[in-house]
């Protein structure tokens, strides 16, 4: 068995998501039926569809922590293969605040509550419990990786780890913005008010939430990535004309506190779609 994989297995074992990595740090590319997005997509991908490829395919959403998948062939030969390790840090229920170099480390230690840190060719991964959108260069040297992101695995690191603070899920807030940031003591999740209706009927709506409910169900990994990702869906189409009542996100909370999600990931999931549509 190689290290790498080693360390994957580890890695999955205790819950965190792992993926190969080939030369120059990238995922391995998709698979000959998976090219051009032939497969029609993947539910944790961004296009959806019922793509269930045994290969390590499709960049972060690669990551899994599914004992078949780590036993099959096609993974197996990506192992072997495999120049480093990455993680889904989504999956894991964390976020990352990638540091590139020493003045970036220093802004953190002025600005960030101490968390575990981890270290890095170039700087410093600072690691906080929580999840959020990911966000490249919210500033000079600063890289967010959450949810819909991988990051490499050098190691546990040292320290503990703290709750992901506001001041992280500003970073990724860009200014100018007309998207109203709802406030992490949110108890009541947010739902669209504004726009026509365009659903000639209410079962269009209830076959949606049909269909979401059985993603968030049926998903054998990166639970929070997956309930992030059906929410922003569920919300990109029913969120703008208030067709959405509390019976239809509370059907989608319940299937997604099945799968092991807290209340406050459920509300912190919705509220992150929210902000990211700009509702």
């Amino acid at each position: 068995m190689s290290e790498h994989l080693h360390t994957a297995l580890r890695l999955a074992a205790s819950g965190v998501p792992p993926l190969p990595l080939r030369k120059g740090k990238l995922p391995f590319g998709n698979c000959p039926a998976c090219v051009r997005n032939a497969c029609g997509g993947r539910p944790n991908m961004k296009a959806p569809g019922p793509c269930a490829c045994p290969h390590p395919c499709h960049g972060w959403a690669a990551a899994t922590t599914d004992p078949h998948v780590f036993n099959s062939g096609p993974w197996m030969a990506a192992w072997r293969h495999a120049a480093a390790v990455a993680y889904h840090p989504g999956g894991a229920g964390v976020t990352v605040v990638d540091l590139d170099n020493a003045d970036a480390i220093a802004w953190a230690r002025q600005t960030l509550p101490a968390t575990r840190t981890v270290t890095t060719t170039r700087g410093e991964h600072w690691i906080y419990r929580g999840t959020m959108a990911s966000s490249n260069a919210v500033r000079p040297g600063v890289d967010i990786k959450s949810l819909m992101q991988y990051a490499r695995w050098l190691g546990p690191g040292v320290g503990a780890t703290a709750p992901l603070p506001d001041a992280v899920r500003a970073l990724a807030v860009k200014e100018p913005s007309t998207a109203l940031r709802a406030p992490q003591a949110l108890s009541v999740p947010l739902r669209g008010r504004e726009g026509a209706c365009r659903h000639r009927t209410p079962t269009y709506l209830d076959r949606g939430i049909t269909m979401a409910v059985q993603q968030i169900t049926a998903a054998r990994s990166a639970i929070h990535a997956t309930v992030y990702r059906t929410f922003l869906a569920v919300l990109s189409t029913h969120g703008r004309c208030g067709c959405l009542t509390d019976a239809h996100i509370g059907r989608l909370f319940t299937a997604a506190q099945a799968k092991g999600e807290t209340a406050r990931h459920c509300t912190d999931a919705w509220t992150n779609a929210c902000t990211r549509l700009g509702l």
